[in-house]
This record gives C-alpha cells, structure tokens and sequence, in this order.
C-alpha cells in the first residue's frame, strides 16, 4: 500500500516536534542572550539565572546556553528588546515583548499581524497604562491593572491573534487586559 510506511509517519510527527521544540529553544536563547548582555554572571543576574532556569526546563542543552551567554558578551549589543503596544479585538490592550537583531524587520512583521487579525497599532504609552509591571528589573511580569471583558465572537479573535503574534520567532510573550 503506497503511503502506510510506519517510518514516514514517525518522520512527519518528529518533524513537528522537532520544529516546536527549536522555535521555543530559539526564544529561550535569545532570552538568555539579551538578560547577559549586563551581566554574564547568573549568580549577580537575576534576569539571567531566571533565563536559564527556564531553559533547562525545557531541556535545552547546557552547550546551547553557554554559547548564548558568550554570544551577548561577544556581540555587545546586537539583539534589541522591544515592548510593543497595540489594541485587540473588543478594545483589549496588548503588550508585545520582543527581542530582535533587526527592529525594522520585527516591527513591520508585527504590524502586519495585527492587521490581519482586525488589531490597530497603538503608539508607545498608550496601552501600557493599563497594566503595572511587577519586576523588579523593569523587564516582563506585566498583569492588568483593568480586566476588559469580551464577547465569545472577540475572545476567540483575541485567541487567535495572541497565537499568529506568538508564533514569530522574536515574540517572546504577549500580554493582554482580557477577562
């Protein structure tokens, strides 16, 4: 029977895997990267020994980190942290944090996200007053200050939203004020 090979059923399901696994290494890599560019030290690093005790949850390989930590030493400061902002479906804000080599290959890609899923870029300061950042390092742990509630039709928009902006590789998390 042609196409009931049990070898090219294994090959397509671990070649999925394989690709959702490297798309989360990639984030957490270059999370890693961008919290050493201060301090390569995770025991004076909060931000990074944080980093990397997410990587190794998610049995990323001790040589893939180290070489993430000497690549922020080495490069200085070519990744970017971005915080983003914009409006969602039924008038939910969003804050997009990405890190990017390339902020003017990121922002346009984003930008074209949110119009495909009926969302509107919002300036900087526009959104982000209705969350307060929990950090102590001014960076991530942003929670909702104001719940907006939505509809099932605009939950589901938002859902789907959240899952293409979340799918580009230099989307690191995306936070929203939904019920």
């Amino acid at each position: 029977m042609s196409g009931h090979s049990h070898w090219s059923g294994i090959k397509h399901r671990k070649g999925a895997a394989d690709q959702k696994r490297g798309l989360v290494f990639s984030k957490l890599l270059a999370a890693i990267t961008a919290a050493a560019r201060a301090e390569q030290n995770p025991d004076f690093n909060p931000r990074l020994r944080t980093a990397v005790q997410k990587a190794k949850e998610a049995n990323v390989p001790s040589e893939n980190i180290e070489r993430a930590v000497k690549r922020a030493k080495e490069s200085g400061g070519a990744l970017e942290e971005l915080t983003l902002e914009a409006y969602g479906p039924g008038g939910t804000a969003l804050l997009i944090e990405a890190i990017t080599d390339n902020k003017n290959r990121t922002i346009p890609e984003i930008k074209k996200i949110l119009n495909a899923e009926g969302a509107k870029w919002a300036e900087p300061g526009s959104v982000r007053w209705a969350f307060s950042e929990a950090s102590a390092d001014k960076r991530g742990n942003w929670t909702a200050k104001f719940l907006q509630k939505l509809n099932k039709e605009d939950a589901e928009k938002l859902n789907v939203l959240v899952g293409a902006l979340e799918d580009n590789d230099d989307v690191q998390k995306v936070y929203t004020n939904a019920a």
